[in-house]
């Protein structure tokens, strides 16, 4: 599942859900890098 995430502030990364951290962070992997970030809340 493709989800968000927020790393500074005003960079997101889209990618792959990993999984979430302990700490409220979750990760996902683009291509083979993996990265950590607070998620982004889906808007409709």
């Amino acid at each position: 599942m493709l989800r968000t995430i927020q790393v500074g502030s005003c960079i997101l990364i889209q990618g792959f859900f990993v999984r979430m951290l302990e700490n409220g962070l979750m990760q996902i992997r683009v291509g083979t890098q993996l990265y950590c970030g607070r998620p982004v809340s889906r808007t409709i």
